[in-house]
């Protein structure tokens, strides 16, 4: 089975680079090409991509916005921001738009390609200085409470810290004995009772205020 990217990038250079070098790894396949935001979400309805690769700066819509319109109509669609720009502005947008990843177009393309698969398989994924500036942002909160604030189970916040720590449903389930439909329940009640969207948001939420 073929792994189904977007590329949006408004440099062709580069969005033909990565179309061509992606295209010799076995299980993936550029279904398109866009010049800008507005462009890559008006593809994800025609190719229904499983992966979105994301610039930031881009003519017409940004990243950024073009991340907001496709996680709100297209919610199962993964997106990478790929980029060169480690602003931490950008990152916390991205993040709060849905984005499962966050990582730097200088990066080799091996490591790009199994971002995508990561992201595909539930993982959220930050180069490494994205994550230490992810973390920057949370530790200055000085008072970090127990779960048990949150009126959340043991086994609840268990499930929510491996989120944090970027885990699949598959992978937790094996690290903690579960069925993955089990896992797959658990999350729908953390999302519930937290009042969130999505896993990017219960991994950003568990390092805000949990992760001590």
């Amino acid at each position: 089975m073929y792994l189904k990217v977007l590329v949006a990038d408004d440099d062709a250079l580069i969005r033909d680079s990565l179309k061509i070098m992606l295209n010799l790894e076995e299980d993936i396949d550029v279904v398109g090409t866009a010049q800008n935001g507005e462009e890559a979400f008006r593809l994800c309805s025609e190719l229904n991509p499983d992966v979105v690769l994301m610039d930031i700066r881009m003519p017409v819509l940004d990243g950024v916005l073009g991340t907001k319109l496709i996680k709100q109509s297209f919610s199962k669609i993964r997106i990478i921001i790929l980029t060169t720009f480690k602003d931490d502005e950008y990152i916390k947008e991205a993040l709060k738009n849905g984005a499962e990843g966050y990582i730097l177009k200088s990066q080799p393309i091996d490591s790009i390609a199994d971002s995508i698969r990561a992201v595909y398989r539930g993982n959220t994924v930050f180069e490494k200085d994205v994550l230490n500036k992810i973390s920057n942002m949370v530790k200055n909160i000085e008072n970090k409470r127990s779960y048990k604030d949150y009126n959340l189970t043991e086994r609840e916040f268990d499930i929510l810290k491996l989120i944090g720590e970027g885990f699949s449903n598959k992978e937790i389930a094996e690290k903690l004995y579960l069925g993955e439909g089990t896992v797959r329940n658990y999350v729908t009640l953390l999302l519930d009772k937290l009042g969130l969207r999505d896993r990017t948001q219960l991994a950003i939420f568990y390092l805000k205020n949990l992760n001590k």
